[in-house]
């Protein structure tokens, strides 16, 4: 499926073609919620990387987050791109699988399908104030699921229209 995004104040325009466009994983994670808000969490599509086209590449940034494992500190690999005009978060790329682009869904200017069921994640570090907002059944972790995008996307039959 081809997705076209873009930032809030029209700074940064982006395309790519996506595999796994159907936004279900709601992470509830400090990261996600600080950079992304949106209701505290940030939903991540999948894309294919060598796809991605940017216009207005000269105001995008690039944040790694600061990982903390008790008092160990590293920083991320993973890059999360914004707008540097506006702060819109744009997208998540890390170079330990180059050929994968997440962009956020809030970015996504495309109509994105209707999940079926949704997996919220992270919720070990979910605030109290933040409520999980959901469907009966849905699938919730304190951590990451096992289940991939593209694996989460072929158990459920739901495949990018062209």
């Amino acid at each position: 499926m081809h997705l076209d995004g873009s930032c809030h104040c029209g700074a940064v325009r982006f395309s790519l073609r996506s595999s796994e466009p159907v936004p279900y994983q709601r992470c509830y994670c400090s990261i996600c919620r600080k950079t992304q808000g949106g209701g505290g969490y940030a939903i991540n599509l999948g894309g294919d990387a060598r796809s991605l086209r940017v216009e207005g590449r000269e105001h995008v940034r690039l944040y790694h987050a600061v990982m903390r494992d008790g008092a160990a500190e590293h920083r991320s690999e993973a890059g999360r791109a914004f707008c540097g005009e506006c702060g819109s978060g744009l997208w998540l790329f890390d170079p330990r699988w180059p050929e994968l682009i997440h962009p956020f869904a809030s970015a996504i200017d495309t109509p994105l399908p209707n999940a079926p069921a949704n997996v919220h994640l992270m919720l070990g570090s979910r605030p109290a104030w933040v409520p999980v907002e959901g469907r009966r059944g849905d699938d919730r972790f304190d951590g990451y699921p096992e289940l991939s995008l593209a694996d989460w996307h072929r158990e459920h039959g739901v495949s990018a229209p062209d």
